[in-house]
């Protein structure tokens, strides 16, 4: 049984707002596409109304990414 690659995605280290390519084949992942098509969400981890990291699996691949560096907005005043 192959294994199955396991990444880690900092968001603060990455440019833009969200998206980025899967480590392993390059499939982009973008917080914007709500088809489930790319990835589909198998672990949400949130404390206190605030997200802490999301566990997603590539749906091209099968890798599973943990993402974290999620950042509370702050209120625009």
């Amino acid at each position: 049984m192959k294994r199955r690659s396991i990444f880690k995605v900092d968001l603060t280290k990455i440019d833009g707002e969200g998206e980025f390519p899967c480590p392993s084949c390059g499939e982009i992942i973008s917080p914007d596409d709500d088809s489930g098509l790319p990835y589909d969400i198998v672990e949400v981890n949130a404390k206190e109304d605030s997200l802490e990291s999301l566990t997603i699996i590539c749906n091209q691949c099968k890798s599973v990414i943990h993402i974290v560096g999620f950042e509370e907005l702050n209120t625009l005043v």
